[in-house]
């Protein structure tokens, strides 16, 4: 009768430890699997900047004054407003994924952190139009909500840009799970890495 405890017991023991590797196993992965999102979406975000389209429209928008209203862009034409809904498209998209925690907003705010700026500086006369046109309060809101982190943080860090903060970097040795990770990006988002 003291086998057959013992083997209960040691079944008990087993059975716990296989309830605890799993649970380890599985933080693991959800942990990995975090990354590999952030990662996507990152890759996904960088490959929304190489689109021609968006450039064509980044283009047009940087010739506007800062403040330009509803009015002052449509006299420019209908390509100017179409690239100004496509920019603030753009970013209203990539504002929800940082707040969702979806995209880090360090790496939006390394990428495009500027540029998101200058947009919302150029639009946002053009945006609150809209807004009370449409009747629609929460047109761009994330596009407003993202501009208006970036410049926040912009004063509080005072950062120098990074030719000048990182002059002498150079590329280290690449472990071969670095190379594995980013040709796994390359090939998932066609991306010249």
């Amino acid at each position: 009768m003291s086998d057959l405890s013992m083997l209960a017991n040691f079944a008990d023991i087993l059975s716990g430890a296989a309830v605890v590797g799993g649970a380890a196993f599985a933080v693991i992965q959800l942990r990995e699997y975090r990354t590999q999102r952030r990662e996507n979406a990152a890759a996904e975000l960088v490959r929304s900047f190489y689109n021609p389209e968006f450039a064509r429209s980044v283009r047009l928008i940087l010739a506007l004054p800062d403040g330009c209203t509803a009015a002052e862009l449509r006299a420019k034409g209908p390509e100017y407003e179409e690239a100004a809904i496509l920019v603030s498209f753009a970013y209203e998209t990539i504002g929800l994924l940082v707040f969702r925690g979806i995209t880090p907003f360090s790496i939006v705010e390394e990428l495009t952190g500027g540029l998101a700026v200058l947009m919302w500086r150029k639009l946002e006369c053009w945006q609150r139009d809209v807004r009370v046109e449409s009747a629609q309060q929460a047109w761009a809101e994330w596009f407003q909500w993202l501009a208006e982190r970036l410049e926040a943080r912009a004063r509080e860090k005072q950062q120098e840009p990074a030719y000048e903060a990182f002059p002498g970097w150079r590329p280290t040795s690449w472990s071969g799970a670095d190379t594995s990770r980013l040709l796994r990006v390359e090939r998932e988002f066609a991306l010249p890495l």
